[in-house]
């Protein structure tokens, strides 16, 4: 009986100094492995990044990015290059950069149309919850431009118009269900005017067919700046709370009896899963880049300002915007487009 207990024991030692073996090879053999994972993200950028913008050349998302790109570059030791990705409504490159790879390569500038994108199209993803967010950046600034031959000198002449002519006036936006096709809704609304909406796929091309004389005002961010300063251009109205400082002239919508104040926060995301260590690297790089003369400079020209959120506070930004937007939609009774 003690034979078999001995051999019993000698078996089971046998037994667990081979297991032991095996967990303590598998560890060995996952360590490189595991060492080149850290090794990796440490060493990250050693490629060039792309930034995803939603809208096509020229504007007021453009400028600054490129100022910000140019100095991130420099911080990481590799390009940051703009990437143009115009169309949905603004959403086109944050939807690009939910299904790539979460390797920190691939970022996307989310504008507000992101989160209204899930009650203006068919999308089976949360913007809010399966995105990384990086950084807030900014927001833009946004008026009511005409050609400066327009013979609208103020709002009330083009509302006058509109009302005399229901559905023929016409006016242009970056796109449909952005912030600046949604608020001319309400306007339109509160103000009792039709107006026929053409959307563009930014900026630049809206206010290239307003300068055309393609359609009769465009809604726009502050990227008709430069072209007001040329003369080209002449605004009617801006949706801040206040006047803008380079035109102090100009009423707000409140000023103009439209109860509405419209801004638009904007910033950085990249894929969900990506590193933790990789974003807080992103993020330092771009904070330290809106600290620059440079960035503030360029702002400045589209009369906007940093503004700045982490990225803990920039997702619970998308949080709260995606239940704000979805009473919106719901209030201009707006369905799915695509």
């Amino acid at each position: 009986m003690n034979l078999l207990k001995r051999k019993i024991n000698h078996l089971n030692q046998y037994f667990c100094k081979i297991a032991v073996s095996s967990v303590c090879g598998a560890l060995l053999a996952a360590a490189p492995l595991l060492a080149a994972a850290q090794e990796d993200t440490s060493r990250y950028p050693d490629r060039p990044i792309r930034i995803l913008l939603p809208f096509a050349a020229g504007g007021s998302t453009d400028g600054p990015m490129r100022v910000l790109a140019k100095h991130v570059s420099e911080s990481l030791k590799q390009p940051v290059v703009i990437d143009y990705r115009p169309g949905a409504g603004g959403t086109l490159a944050v939807q690009t950069v939910h299904s790539a790879k979460p390797d920190g390569y691939t970022l996307a500038v989310a504008v507000a149309s992101v989160y209204r994108m899930p009650y203006t199209m068919k999308v089976n993803w949360n913007p809010a919850t399966d995105l990384t967010y990086i950084i807030g950046i900014t927001g833009y600034a946004f008026g009511i431009v005409v050609p400066a031959s327009s013979p609208f000198t103020s709002l009330d002449d083009l509302i006058a118009h509109a009302k005399a002519h229901p559905g023929k006036l016409t006016y242009s936006t970056p796109g449909v269900a952005t912030t600046n096709h949604l608020t001319m809704e309400k306007v339109s609304r509160q103000v009792g005017i039709k107006l026929n909406h053409i959307p563009y796929k930014g900026s630049g091309e809206s206010l290239q067919a307003l300068l055309a004389g393609q359609i009769d005002a465009a809604a726009e961010t502050s990227a008709f700046v430069p072209l007001i300063q040329a003369g080209k251009l002449r605004l009617l109205a801006v949706w801040g709370d206040k006047r803008m400082a380079r035109f102090p002239d100009v009423p707000t919508l409140k000023e103009k009896g439209i109860d509405m104040v419209q801004t638009s926060p904007w910033g950085l995301v990249a894929p969900k899963g990506t590193d933790p260590a990789i974003v807080r690297k992103l993020h330092e790089a771009f904070k330290l880049a809106m600290e620059t003369e440079e960035f503030k400079t360029i702002l400045a020209q589209f009369d906007m300002t940093p503004e700045y959120k982490s990225s803990e506070d920039f997702q619970q930004f998308a949080v709260s915007s995606m239940q704000k937007e979805k009473k919106l939609i719901e209030e201009l009774g707006l369905k799915l487009t695509q």
